[in-house]
């Protein structure tokens, strides 16, 4: 072990944004200044350069420029980021770092990336977005005019490469972290690297269910996140659908958030609220006033929403695919739903049972206060310290994926 606190630079994918990373981001921000760590964070931005210091920490924001397109709403990717190279190395060298640590490769990754290999400081990287299902997702509307078997098989290969693109990526730094033992394994199968978990904490004080400011009305089902067709957002319309044509009228959806599908959603939802992005109290208040959150996504790699949802004693429902799967414990603080039929029969048995979801969200509660954010972090100092151990004698470089060799991610 060593004596003195390992010097970290974390070059993060967002920090402003209104998603997962950013919040992991400003929480990793917020662990380093309690325990005053040495410790610089660089992210994007939109004006001019600004630097925050308090203590050992330290936080750049280096703008975008003309050259940016724009991913989603307020997620920017700048083609010119490289022009800030020479500005980054320097303030590697004055902070001299012992690890830098990437989260993925966006503008400020691939930067990050160039700058530690150029001045040889060992790199970590952790897998926070499934970019390679995101990038089918989005593709599939494109292919509308195609007949299914088409247009099924070209979002595969799309998913595929785009994967490869990013294992490529991955496989540049020493060490990688993942959010779920699935994505765990793909990683070190495509890679090569050896993959730790980085698992996510909530603010159990924030997220609590005192903060529920109604009692009676509609029985509200809750979703917080991107409105975005990476989010499977569209699966709430089938769901009202059903709802509707069971008979059922006495509930009503509760969506927070904003994205390129919002439209659809005001359109073909007429039992909505919508409320746009919440921060703070009022996200809390939203997430305990809800009696059941749905999660339709089946892309995320953790799924932070849904943990603040169980720390505010709102059991949650989630679909069989990605990461919020190993969150829900299926019975006893929600639901694993493998299909629009198993969500719609879980709400209903719910509503009905009103003794069950009382349970349900006691038991919520109990899981989420064990997700602590000061425990996520000590693992990835643990992580940096592997990073930083000798490479092994026989560690020749990154073990090759065969290029037809099949994917589950």
């Amino acid at each position: 072990m060593r004596d003195t606190a390992i010097r970290v630079a974390l070059f993060a994918d967002s920090y402003l944004e209104v998603d997962g990373v950013a919040n992991t981001t400003r929480q990793f921000e917020a662990y380093a200044r309690r325990n005053d760590l040495p410790f610089l964070l660089l992210h994007g931005g939109y004006e001019k350069e600004k630097i925050v210091r308090k203590g050992a920490f330290s936080r750049v924001e280096l703008p975008r420029g003309r050259f940016r397109f724009a991913l989603d709403t307020k997620h920017d990717f700048d083609l010119g980021f490289i022009r800030h190279l020479a500005r980054v190395e320097e303030m590697l060298r004055e902070f001299v770092p012992d690890v830098v640590h990437l989260t993925g490769p966006s503008d400020v990754g691939i930067i990050g990336a160039l700058a530690a290999h150029r001045l040889r400081i060992p790199l970590l990287a952790s897998w926070h977005t499934n970019l390679h299902q995101y990038a089918e997702r989005r593709a599939l509307p494109l292919l509308a005019f195609l007949p299914l078997g088409w247009k099924r098989r070209i979002g595969a290969h799309i998913r595929h490469i785009s994967f490869r693109l990013a294992a490529r990526f991955y496989q540049i730094p020493r060490v990688l972290m993942a959010p779920n033992r699935e994505l765990i394994d793909l990683l070190e199968r495509a890679t090569g690297k050896p993959c730790l978990l980085m698992a996510r904490g909530v603010d159990t004080e924030l997220f609590h269910p005192k903060r529920r400011n109604r009692q009676g009305g509609p029985f509200t089902i809750g979703y917080v996140g991107r409105i975005t067709v990476e989010k499977n957002v569209e699966m709430l319309v089938e769901i009202d659908k059903h709802l509707s044509a069971a008979g059922v009228s006495d509930y009503q959806f509760l969506i927070v958030g904003q994205g390129s599908s919002e439209t659809f959603l005001r359109t073909h939802l007429k039992k909505a609220i919508f409320t746009g992005v919440l921060h703070g109290e009022e996200l809390a208040c939203a997430y305990a006033s809800m009696d059941v959150f749905l999660f339709p996504s089946k892309t995320d790699t953790f799924g932070n929403v849904v943990l603040e949802a169980l720390a505010a004693g709102t059991p949650a429902l989630v679909t069989d695919q990605g990461g919020p799967q190993f969150i829900v414990c299926p019975g006893e603080t929600g639901f694993v739903c493998a299909s629009t039929t198993d969500f719609v029969q879980h709400l209903l048995w719910l509503q009905n049972n009103s003794a069950e979801l009382h349970g349900l969200q006691k038991n919520a509660r109990r899981l989420a206060e064990g997700a602590c954010w000061d425990s996520v972090f000590q693992a990835v100092y643990r992580a940096y310290e592997i990073a930083l151990a000798p490479a092994p004698a026989n560690a020749r470089g990154a073990l090759k994926m065969p290029l037809g060799a099949e994917l589950k991610p």
